[in-house]
Formats: structure tokens, sequence, C-alpha cells
């Protein structure tokens, strides 16, 4: 192709040509390539009456409109900063219905008025990267694993999707297995008690049909294996009984000289020592034979155990998606682990001041990018999340980005600094937005905008009236997870009553859902509508979206906080939310 044959296209791209000035272009176009005089054409549609070849003159024309329309639409999704993608939802016009949550299952539900142990509360819940397998640690140090049975019923899920193979059920899950992964210790040096409590617990790749993970308390990190292994058992035994007494096997005499002249009684049948082999042998003596049985036995075994590398108590681990290292933060350091090497590791972030008395922040929560393995982001107690390069410096003291939202002048108070720290932030799957949860909102983040969060989901507001309270009782204190869904049109996080809320991302809707953590998950649901968010691409001011009315519990009941809902997670593929109410695991389906 020529150099001008791009022209029209061009110009229809930047001016939003119509269909007939595109067809004046290119008529323009031929006639310098091709000097000689054609006669005039109409651009106007002819009509079928006029002429009975209108559609022959059309289709050229609407098929440069719509390479034109695609290419606007298209230019719409370029790479933008940092390698991510612009993955957010289109704005439009009409809403998609809210999700309908249903109840799919529950695993140690608690009769009312049962009391729960303390060590059987659920403290972690992480699905794996296919969500075929789910995971939860509880305050025991134990870590209990759950596979999903509906996909095995049917086969893989790249064999059905090959096949075009509808899923019509629901996701399901079984026991799979559980091991003891924590045990209570106390550090002599420093006089403290180590609890076995599961902080938090991450799936790393899996090999040979075998499943890996690493589990934390506030101190150690461990590497888990856990595979199936055929059972080996013995079929025959060594030694005939009755024929060892005829053999001599078995001593007769219950006395026993020792060298020093003396004699020790042993009892009648004993076994001796001394044994005489006569020239033939036993005939009686048989190798045991191990045979391999069909049976199979699920074996967790430690392969490696990451410790002595942190001061402060753990808070988050975060695998990096080269599968190959992982971070483990506490308050006030972040280092770096290879999965192969135990014994050394890397400090990458480090706030410590010299003089602990200038300390002003700490480290709440860390997390490595979902795509690309030189870039993770950490959240702090004053509300801030920094980004930062590895390939910048070995030491990362130094952020690329810092988001932070802007402190409304005269809102400042006695509770501003502990209702602002955030207790988790998670990756969207796209790696473009990154979703943060402090004690009072939900706020959702552009990587490419730091300046305001692209939405804020009101969580907590109706407590504004009752932070003295929640300081009196410590609530204000406690650290809520959050999650997002696999397409990053949803989010959600827990609250108060065994409730957890589930908010719609898509521009323009006000979606927000709240539901309790029982077998009728709607039973206390309010849908209150919010202002209508903005589009995630656009650079205004961000928008708050509420899921009830301030200075009210939005059950209508007094408030409950003795029942919290910390930890969710969601399914990577699917709309499905596994969520933890002391010792019960509740699984819902929309």
């Amino acid at each position: 192709h020529k150099k001008g044959h791009t022209l029209p296209l061009i110009r229809a791209k930047e001016r939003r040509a119509t269909a007939s000035e595109v067809a004046k272009d290119f008529s323009s176009l031929l006639r310098r390539v091709d000097p000689r005089p054609r006669p005039p054409r109409p651009l106007e549609t002819p009509t079928r009456s006029s002429d009975s070849n209108w559609t022959d003159r059309v289709a050229p024309i609407a098929y440069v409109a719509g390479v034109v329309g695609r290419s606007c639409r298209n230019s719409g999704q370029k790479m933008k900063g940092n390698g991510a993608e612009d993955a957010g939802p289109p704005a439009e016009s009409s809403c998609p219905l809210p999700l309908e949550w249903k109840f799919s299952q529950v695993f140690g539900e608690r009769i009312a008025g049962e009391e729960v142990q303390e060590v059987d509360v659920i403290s972690a819940i992480e699905f794996d990267k296919s969500g075929d397998h789910l995971a939860t640690g509880d305050r025991g140090g134990r870590v209990v694993l759950f596979e999903r049975t509906d996909v095995r019923n049917y086969g893989s899920r790249k064999d059905m999707e090959k096949q075009d193979h509808s899923i019509g059920r629901h996701p399901e899950f079984r026991y799979k297995t559980e091991f003891q992964s924590h045990e209570p210790e106390f550090d002599y040096l420093k006089s403290l008690e180590i609890e076995e409590k599961i902080n938090k617990i991450k799936w790393c790749q899996t090999a040979n049909h075998a499943l890996f993970l690493l589990s934390t308390n506030d101190k150690t990190i461990k590497y888990w294996k856990v595979e199936e292994k055929k059972v080996k058992k013995i079929s025959e035994m060594n030694v005939d009984a009755l024929k060892a007494v005829g053999n001599g096997i078995i001593s007769s005499s219950s006395m026993t000289r020792l060298p020093n002249g003396g004699c020790s009684e042993r009892p009648c049948g004993h076994l001796s020592y001394d044994l005489s082999f006569p020239p033939g042998g036993f005939p009686s003596l048989r190798l045991p034979v191990v045979v391999t049985s069909q049976e199979t036995s699920l074996i967790a075994r430690c392969r490696r155990i990451y410790s002595h590398a942190h001061d402060y108590h753990i808070n988050s681990i975060s695998n990096n998606s080269d599968g190959e290292t992982f971070i483990s933060a506490d308050d006030l350091r972040i280092n770096l682990w290879n999965l192969e090497i135990s014994n050394q590791s890397f400090n990458i972030v480090d706030v410590k001041p010299a003089n602990m008395e200038d300390l002003t922040e700490v480290i709440t929560s860390a997390e490595f990018h979902s795509t690309h393995c030189n870039m993770l982001a950490y959240s702090s107690s004053k509300g801030s999340i920094r980004l930062i390069d590895l390939r910048q410096s070995a030491l990362c003291d130094n952020h690329s980005k810092m988001f932070e939202e802007r402190e409304a002048p005269g809102s400042r108070s006695f509770f501003t600094e502990i209702i602002a720290s955030i207790s988790d932030i998670k990756f969207a799957r796209d790696g473009r937005h990154i979703l943060s949860r402090d004690y009072m909102t939900l706020k959702l983040w552009d990587i490419n905008m730091e300046s305001s969060p692209v939405a804020i989901f009101q969580v907590h507001e109706y407590l504004r009236p009752k932070l003295c309270d929640l300081y009196e009782n410590d609530s204000i204190f406690d650290k809520f997870d959050c999650c997002l869904s696999g397409d990053g049109l949803h989010v959600a996080t827990g609250s108060y009553s065994n409730v957890f809320r589930v908010f719609g991302c898509i521009p323009g809707c006000n979606e927000a859902t709240s539901l309790e953590a029982s077998k009728n998950p709607m039973r206390r649901q309010v849908q209150i509508l919010s202002r209508p968010a903005r589009s995630l691409n656009s650079l205004t001011r961000g928008v708050v979206r509420q899921a009830e009315s301030p200075g009210i519990d939005m059950n209508g009941n007094s408030y409950d906080f003795t029942t919290k809902l910390l930890h969710l997670a969601w399914h990577p593929s699917e709309n499905s939310i596994a969520c933890a109410a002391m010792n019960s695991l509740y699984m819902y389906y929309a």
C-alpha cells in the first residue's frame, strides 16, 4: 500500500468523519492514483425504487464506517502506564441487575447457644488460583483444606470449555484434609509467648499433582506440601511363633549368666539373642513382604521453615507472580524470600527510625502485583498506600507512587488516624486497581491516579457516632479483610453482626448489598440506593457510595460487636464467596 492510502482513515478518526466524508476522501485518493476521469456518483443513499443496485453502492461506505468506528473504540484500550491495561468496565446507560446471592454450603455450623472454643475460630481464608481448592487457618494453628467436587464429577474445567459444556451448578466443596501447621512457642530471650494462630495462608504453584502453600503465625512461616500417597502394608510376618519354639529360638531357661559371674532373671519365653543356626538354616524363617495397596492417604509435609527474620509480628505474606519468591511483612520491615532458600532473606523495606520515639506509622499490609514481578504495594497505619519498584533500588525505602486521600479541612479528630489505618489491600486481577479497607470504608484506587480513589464505598458510616464506645471496647482496632471478584466488577468486605457487604463497581450503578452469614443470607438484607459512580477511567473527583443511612444500624437492630465477620475470600473466576463467622465457614454463590 502507498503511504497516502491511510490518509482517509486518519482523517476520519481525527474528525469523527461521517460515512459520506470518508467516501469523498477515498474518491479523491483514487483519482490521485488513477487520474482518468470518472463519472460522478451520487453520495446520497438511493432508494429501492430509484436504483436497484443500492446495496452494492452503500456496502463499501458502511464497511469503511465500521472500520473507523472499531478503530476509534479500540483506541481507548491501549496500554497505559506501568504496563497495565485499561480494563475498567465501560460506562453503560443500562446497569445490569444486582447479583442475587444464595446459600451454598456451611462447614462447622454451630448450634444456637453453643459455646465456641477460642482455638476453633477461623483466622484466615484463601482460594487457590484455579478456585478448585480452599484453605482455612484457625487460632489453634490448624490448616484445613477443602476441594471442589462439582468440577471433578464432570471432568476438568478446560475439557468442559472445549466441549462447550455449560456449568449450571454452583461451586460445591468437600472436606479434604487438615494438619497442624504451628504450635505455641515461647521466646526465652524476649520472654514472649508466640501464639499458634494462623495469620495468613497463600497458595503456591502446584507440581506433580501435589498442593503447595505457605502459612504463617506471628513469627514463623512454613512451606507445606500436600500430596496423595499409596499406603504400603506388610503382607507376611517374619517368624512363625509355633515353629520358632520348636527350633529353639525361645530360651527354655529363665536364668542368664552375666560376664561378672552374676545372673539375671528373665521371664520364660523371652527371645534369646544367642542363636545357633543349624547347617541348613531355619525353614520357617521368612523375610517380610511389603506391598503397595490401592488405598491412598493424604500426607502433609513441611518442606521448609522460614524463621528468625522478623522482630515484630508478621501481618502479611504474598506470593510473587514469578512463582519463585514471596514477601513477608511485619510492622516495620518487609523481607523478600526465595521459596528454595529458608536461611536467608533480603530486607527491601525498613521504616524503623533511628529513634523509636520518632515512629509515626507502621506497615499494616503488603501485596505483590498480580502480574508484574517487580512491583508491590504496602499500606500504612496513616491510610496511605505506597507502590514500589524492585528495579529501582535494592532497598526500596523510597516509593515510586503514594496513594493517599487528602483530609478534608476541619474534619480532624482524636479518632482520625485510628479509623484511617488500612487493614488490608488487594490488587485487582488486571493489576490496574488496588482495593483497600480501612475501618469506615472501602476504597478503589487506580494506580495511574494518586490524588484520590476512583470510588469510595461506605461500610461503617452508621458507627461514626459510636466511635467513643468502639474505642473503649477496642472494636475500633478490628481488622477486616477485603476482596475483589475475578472480573473486577464487584468488591466485598465484612462487618459486625456476622454481616458482609457486596458493592458493584460498574460506573453509573449503585449496587450495595448486605448479607448475613447464615443459611438465609437475605434475611436481614437492606438495599439502599447510593449516588451513581463515575467511570474508573475518569480523572474527576471520586464518588462516595453508601450502604446504609448514617446513625442507624443497617439491620435495624442493636450493634453486636462480639459477632464480627473479619475474613472472606472471592472465588477467582466465579461469583462465589467464602466467609468465616467464628468457627463456621459459609459459602454463597450468585
